[in-house]
């Protein structure tokens, strides 16, 4: 049995709900057909995709690795035939939070510029590779260690940390922090798309507690709700200012690199230009690397 893009789908379904009869209502199909189908691919990789038993269903290490793939595959087809008559390649660039910092508008006004005939999209993915390593957008900016395999980076600039705390905080009113400053704090923590984990805290001086969240926006609305305080990097202050919040930069916390990141084979032939403008733009000659081998101003802010 040959393989087709229908048993790609019928995984990803499967994959996005972790529950035969959702997956089986999203595909307009009854629940045999999608347990069918996915039995059929299984067969044809020789390898065991989903672990499903009477009240449980996970993706295997095998299903976990193959969704991206499954994924990068559905969405360059059902690209190729989008616009089968358009002679425009939009240029999709992802971002999981913050873009290109304040830098963001000069990058797209030099592209729009230079290639007025290549349309530039910035699209906002909460996720860790911005959609990249699921064929979502042509190259991202992420911040932070990348180890996605296949992926290829260009370290852009680095950006110095800042806390983020309520604006009636009494922290708030200092001029600069310490990590130690927040250890008895609870610490809301991006475990989707952020940066920061308590191993940038010695085990001894870490956080009290911590509260997970999944995107930008849940991370300033718990800050400004009084129920934890942040951390993230210069680039937040002027992409995602609140009036309740207040940003004091960190004088002993490490700084994040900047990264555009691509996938490894063919893409966008513009992604070329794109590295070499991002470069220009955000400042920094620093060769492109093979992911796994990877290794202050005053940013006080409560408008």
């Amino acid at each position: 049995m040959s393989i087709e893009l229908r048993h790609f789908r019928c995984f990803l379904a499967i994959a996005d709900t972790l529950n035969i009869t959702r997956a089986a209502a999203r595909l307009h199909l009854t629940q045999p057909a999608v347990s069918r189908t996915l039995r059929q691919l299984e067969q044809g990789l020789g390898v065991r995709l989903v672990d499903r038993s009477t009240h449980h269903l996970a993706l295997t290490p095998d299903g976990v690795a193959f969704r991206d793939r499954a994924a990068l595959a559905v969405t360059a087809f059902d690209r190729a035939l989008a616009h089968p008559h358009d002679t425009t390649w939009p240029l999709r660039l992802g971002h999981a939070w913050s873009a290109a910092g304040a830098r963001t508008p000069a990058l797209l006004r030099r592209w729009h510029e230079e290639y007025p005939e290549t349309p530039l999209e910035l699209l906002r993915i909460d996720d860790r590779t911005a959609g990249l390593a699921r064929g979502d957008v042509d190259a991202a900016l992420l911040r932070g260690e990348v180890r996605t395999p296949g992926l290829r980076t260009a370290q852009l600039t680095t950006e110095p940390r800042v806390a983020g705390l309520p604006a009636d905080d009494p922290l708030a009113r200092r001029r600069t922090l310490t990590l130690t400053d927040l250890a008895d704090r609870t610490l809301a923590l991006n475990t989707v798309s952020g940066t920061t984990t308590l191993d940038l805290w010695p085990p001894e001086a870490r956080p009290a507690a911590t509260l997970p969240i999944g995107n930008t926006d849940d991370w300033i609305a718990t800050i400004t709700a009084g129920r934890a305080i942040g951390v993230t990097t210069s680039a937040t202050p002027g992409m995602h200012p609140h009036p309740a919040l207040t940003y004091i930069p960190l004088t002993d916390a490490p700084p994040v690199p900047v990264l555009l990141a691509w996938r490894e084979g063919p893409g966008h032939p513009r992604i070329p230009d794109l590295v070499r403008l991002a470069r220009e733009v955000m400042g920094s000659p620093a060769a492109d690397t093979h992911t796994p081998d990877a290794p202050g101003a005053d940013y006080r802010r409560s408008s």
